[in-house]
């Protein structure tokens, strides 16, 4: 990777002619609602944050070309942006990783998901409707299921405890570490380790 790790270095704007060739690695986008950092539904963005602060950054590792994605939207709606980005960059929905908050893993627990239903979380079914496909790839990100008389609506909309906090902070690298290799497996220019072949 370059110097300040696989999103450092990243830049806003949109892909330019002429630019050095790079093969396109996909897009990254962390759900979550824009605004209400820190709750349990918008871990997918705290991923992301952990390699950029921006809204939209492109990023760069091993000749693959990162589109970074954090919506300025509502949970609900965040499949607006991540349709938007993928036209700008022209990225079809197998070329799109989401990150999103898992209510079924407890905290910790990272998997990576190839397609399928949203299985209830409204950002990825945001996602499927607006991009009308389910072939996106998914980082699941656990945050465990609320206690007692603890509505899913309050508990994922809620920061986390000062434990669950501590705990995070060893999850996030992993979870971005995870997402890499998955990409680099999959899109590694011809000839390189992870080639598909």
């Amino acid at each position: 990777p370059r110097a300040g790790g696989w999103l450092g270095g990243g830049t806003r704007g949109s892909r330019q002619p002429g630019r050095a060739l790079l093969t396109p690695g996909g897009q990254v986008a962390g759900l979550g609602n824009y605004g209400l950092r820190g709750t349990r539904h918008s871990v997918g963005m705290a991923v992301v944050d952990r390699r950029c602060c921006a809204d939209v950054a492109l990023a760069t590792t091993r000749g693959l070309e990162l589109v970074l994605l954090k919506p300025r939207r509502l949970m609900n709606l965040n499949g607006l942006s991540v349709t938007s980005a993928a036209e700008i960059y022209n990225l079809r929905p197998e070329d799109i990783y989401l990150i999103h908050d898992d209510l079924d893993k407890a905290l910790g627990k990272v998997a990576i998901k190839l397609g399928g239903s949203a299985r209830g979380h409204n950002g990825v079914r945001s996602c499927i409707s607006a991009l009308h496909s389910n072939e996106m790839t998914r980082l699941r990100v656990g945050i465990g299921r609320p206690e007692g008389e603890v509505t899913v609506s309050s508990y994922v909309l809620a920061p986390f405890s000062a434990g669950e906090q501590e705990r995070l902070e060893q999850v996030l690298p992993q979870a971005a570490t995870s997402l890499l290799e998955h990409i680099l497996r999959r899109r590694a220019p011809a000839g390189e380790p992870g080639d598909r072949g």
